[in-house]
């Protein structure tokens, strides 16, 4: 069941699968005093996201899609529920926000739209093939939408990171390399020529920018923030 909210209730809400987890931050943040909203929702399921969409009171200013998972293979060993999971997830969620997201975004006469791409999106990296595939469909999504909706006033951008320590990280390396936590986490660090990995609240500040009125001249536009990764070669 999708809370009801009073008009302008918060002025964040987030989505994510986890009910427990997200209640969890919800009541962290609104303790540290900032207006924000749990909204559990399978982001691969249409219906459920048009729900969520139309439980949001007033007009959306940023719509920022940053659900996505990970899988590790070349085109060789990934299967075909790997595949689709990838795709379900990290294109076909982001492609149903949008889509319940537009006709509030054109209806106060535009607004922002961020996705969460990644370096993966524009160079071959090992053993990433379906992960890889879905991040440059977002790169290509982010491209489209923004030039087919730009006389609306939408804008449509995307980040691409490269390493950055989260939980998410954390879990992957215990998972995939039990034992060797410690050994790994340096190793995935030392990848970035700055020699450590990006912090969320760094990916953020760039996010922030784009999607504020300070960033209004930006638009069908690909950011790296990797510590040196794309552009500086070791």
């Amino acid at each position: 069941m999708v809370k009801k909210f009073a008009a302008e209730y918060c002025s964040v809400f987030f989505i994510d699968t986890n009910q427990a987890e997200g209640e969890k931050v919800e009541e962290e943040l609104k303790k540290k005093g900032y207006s924000v909203a749990f909204l559990n929702c399978n982001i691969t399921q249409a219906a459920a996201v048009q729900a969520v969409f139309e439980a949001i009171p007033g007009k959306i200013d940023t719509l920022i899609n940053n659900a996505g998972i990970s899988h590790i293979g070349k085109v060789e060993n990934t299967s075909e529920e790997d595949f689709e999971k990838l795709f379900q997830v990290n294109v076909k969620g982001s492609f149903l926000c949008i889509q319940a997201a537009l006709p509030k975004l054109k209806q106060e006469g535009g607004g922002s739209i961020l996705n969460m791409a990644s370096v993966a999106a524009t160079i071959g990296i090992p053993d990433r093939f379906a992960y890889s595939m879905t991040k440059g469909a977002m790169l290509t999504m982010t491209l489209s939408i923004a030039r087919d909706y730009v006389a609306d006033g939408i804008r449509c951008n995307c980040i691409s990171p490269g390493r950055v320590h989260t939980p998410f990280v954390d879990g992957f390396i215990a998972q995939t390399y039990p034992g060797q936590e410690k050994e790994m986490f340096e190793k995935l660090a030392a990848t970035q020529p700055i020699g450590r990995m990006g912090s969320p609240e760094e990916i953020a500040e760039l996010a922030y920018f784009i999607s504020s009125d300070a960033g209004g001249f930006i638009t069908g536009s690909n950011y790296n923030i990797d510590g040196g990764f794309m552009g500086l070669k070791m």
